[in-house]
């Protein structure tokens, strides 16, 4: 019997520029050189779903009581450690699954991400369509990232000197406005400042993936000219 066929895997370039990516990536080393054995990368992208539901149920708990926001900013410190070690500790074992990671773990950060950006939209301080702006923008520039991965071989892992960290510490600071400043009125129409915060934040990532499609596009139609 023939081996079944397996698709060759080519290198990935894997491009962060983000603001805290060396310190990030000192502290995640320290981290994977101390982690018991027994805990496996799976086992850590577990953990950090985990901690997106746990952000979910803070955002949705919210509308009860604004204590339930400090289960958001713990979710949000537990989904940084599964959703960050879970690659770093299989490079550092030298345990890599190429394709089998890649799938894994790009499938659960865009339910992480719904669940994230969602809760918001669902707790009394954000408006739920005005979420869905910023989700959108977010699976557009994921879009674009798993196609970069397909025509250049390249994961760009930040944009703007901005990575998934730096956003998660930008929803933590909202977060904490949030418990401070309570829900607001309205500013503009009937949107508040978080619904403003939150929806330029969606247009921006919406224009970014348009220009960042247009300049791929430029450099592939130079890369391959026309057929006569």
């Amino acid at each position: 019997m023939e081996p079944a066929f397996k698709p060759k895997i080519t290198p990935i370039d894997r491009i962060q520029e983000n603001l805290v990516a060396r310190v990030e990536r000192r502290a995640l080393n320290w981290l994977c050189a101390r982690l018991p054995r027994r805990v496996s990368p799976d086992m850590l992208t577990a953990f950090g779903m985990f901690g997106a539901l746990m952000v979910f149920a803070g955002y949705l708990g919210s509308n009860a009581d604004r204590d339930w926001l400090w289960l958001c900013v713990a979710g949000y410190v537990v989904h940084w450690f599964g959703d960050s070690l879970d690659g770093s500790v299989a490079r550092f074992r030298k345990i890599e699954r190429p394709r089998y990671g890649y799938f894994l773990d790009h499938s659960c950060d865009g339910l992480a991400t719904t669940l994230l950006v969602v809760g918001i939209g669902l707790s009394p301080y954000v408006q739920l369509e005005v979420a869905l702006v910023a989700l959108a923008g977010y699976l557009l520039m994921s879009i674009h990232a798993f196609l970069s991965v397909r025509v250049l071989g390249e994961l760009r892992l930040s944009y703007m000197n901005a990575g998934p960290t730096e956003l998660r510490l930008v929803l933590i600071a909202l977060t904490l406005v949030m418990y401070y400043a309570g829900p607001e009125a309205p500013v503009v129409w009937h949107l508040n400042g978080f619904d403003l915060f939150v929806g330029v934040v969606g247009c921006i990532l919406v224009g970014l993936f348009v220009l960042q499609t247009a300049q791929v596009a430029g450099r592939l139609a130079v890369e391959e000219p026309p057929r006569n």
